[in-house]
């Protein structure tokens, strides 16, 4: 989504770096006029069997605190619910979605 690629412009550490996985699907900004002089790195690539085992490392290895990005919760049983959910994100606010057995 253009706002949370916007959001991590802004919140991006000098020195740090803004992983961009996945696909947008519509035209997002970047504001090279703001970060020109914070040394950062800007990432891509798609969700792929390459990219996979970089999310469950990222966690375990505690990097990330995950619980900020979950924003939505659901049990198995309503994973429709959740995945319609994940399909309206923006009107949502939903950032991630944790299925919970």
């Amino acid at each position: 989504m253009p706002a949370t690629f916007e959001l991590c412009q802004q919140i991006v550490a000098a020195g740090g770096t803004v992983a961009n996985v996945g696909v947008h699907g519509i035209e997002v900004d970047l504001h090279l006029e703001k970060l020109w002089d914070r040394n950062v790195s800007i990432t891509t690539r798609l969700v792929d069997t390459v990219s996979t085992p970089m999310p469950p490392k990222t966690l375990c290895s505690h990097k990330l605190d995950p619980k900020p990005l979950i924003t939505h919760r659901s049990k198995l049983n309503q994973i429709l619910e959740a995945y319609e959910t994940f399909a309206q994100a923006s009107e949502m606010h939903a950032l991630k979605v944790l299925i919970e057995a």
